[in-house]
């Protein structure tokens, strides 16, 4: 089966959903939340949070799982935006990221939802369905360098992974790092969680985790680095699938840095593949059409369509992307080749400058297929 592709709207908001509903079993959307209007932060932050609710109430099947929120200016904004969520949110896990939308909105909101999930009475953040428990994280560093940063926020997650029965190693599957003034900070970053990886057992003989490292920054200067995760707990090792794509991408490790360039987790019914931050580069490790974001977002689809490939999927499995842009003036040029190449895919492209300056356009996503591997439990 094939995602079905669709726009809510009502008298404030627009909803565009990509919606994975087999007959049977659990349905999962991915949606996109923007306000049809434009004027104040307030303003536009509360017709968003009132389409949620509208929208929650219309789908009352679906459990709200995780919110990343994109703000234009988190300095001014995040406070309120955090208070604002806590009525929708319900326990899930919300995340607050200043990566501002370069369509000229202040704030444009990403959830996730599934049916037939139930919370943890005790984590509410923590769903359980089928036996497997999913879990996002998001937390930001208080002090100290990126380098320190890094390997604190690393290691105050493992801590708390081990408390759930779980480890970086064995649950983890996607990461974000998102990192204040990149130009700056990005190689600390890189350091500090090779470090730290290597003390949790993620090396180039094991395995490391799907990742983005990208611009972006939370209300408190000291912050520089903000990191969320994706955790399941249930699956088999069988079921997870590293992507590679060698003939378009060399291992990250060649150049100094420790992610998967993409993930594929099986369940019997369908595979989530989670496409890790992807840019202009070929299989030696280097930048591609230095200087030409057009023929840059070209090799970009290529390899992003070299590494969906390897797990059974498409450009047109996508159930969300997000672009990165280190150039505003890129975005009328880039959202047109969006459009006519993602037609119905819930996309946002927003200001985000990618970890080498040479690179003039990123992007993620995550892709659904349906699967039939009656060897492992259904998502």
């Amino acid at each position: 089966m094939k995602i079905d592709f669709n726009i809510e709207k009502d008298e404030s908001t627009r909803a565009q959903i990509a919606c994975f509903a087999p007959l049977h079993g659990c349905k999962e959307m991915h949606v996109l939340f923007q306000s049809e209007l434009f004027g104040t932060f307030e303003q536009q932050a509360n017709l968003i949070k009132n389409g949620i609710e509208k929208f929650c109430e219309r789908h009352s099947e679906y459990t709200l799982m995780f919110c990343r929120v994109l703000l234009s200016d988190a300095s001014n904004q995040q406070a309120y935006t955090a208070e604002l969520m806590k009525d929708v949110m319900h326990g899930a896990t919300l995340s607050i990221v200043q990566q501002p939308p370069l369509d000229g909105r202040k704030i444009s909101v990403l959830a996730y939802f599934a049916t037939e999930m139930s919370q943890d009475e005790k984590r509410s953040f923590i769903f359980h369905h089928n036996g497997y428990n999913h879990l996002w994280l998001s937390d930001a560093g208080g002090k100290y360098n990126s380098y320190l940063q890094s390997v604190e926020l690393l290691t105050s997650q493992e801590n708390l992974l081990k408390e759930l029965g779980m480890t970086t190693l064995d649950n983890c599957i996607r990461t974000w790092f998102y990192v204040q003034n990149i130009d700056v900070n990005y190689s600390d970053m890189v350091n500090g969680r090779k470090s730290a990886f290597n003390l949790l057992g993620l090396k180039q003989d094991t395995h490391y985790i799907a990742s983005t490292g990208i611009e972006g920054r939370t209300a408190a200067s000291s912050s520089i680095i903000l990191l969320d995760s994706y955790n399941v707990k249930g699956l088999q090792k069988e079921q997870v699938q590293y992507l590679h794509a060698l003939t378009h991408l060399n291992p990250t490790y060649e150049y100094g840095v420790t992610f998967e360039r993409g993930t594929a987790v099986s369940y019997g019914d369908r595979k989530h593949l989670f496409l890790s931050g992807t840019a202009s580069i070929n299989n030696k490790g280097e930048i591609m059409h230095v200087g030409d974001v057009v023929k840059q977002t070209l090799r970009m689809w290529e390899n992003s369509e070299a590494l969906l490939s390897e797990a059974g999927g498409t450009m047109d499995d996508f159930a969300h992307i997000v672009v990165y842009l280190r150039d505003y003036a890129d975005y009328e040029t880039i959202k047109k080749m969006f459009e006519d190449r993602f037609p119905h895919t819930p996309f946002i492209i927003v200001h985000a400058p990618v970890c080498r300056p040479g690179w003039l356009i990123e992007m993620e996503g995550v892709a659904i297929v349906e699967n039939n591997q009656s060897q492992f439990a259904n998502f």
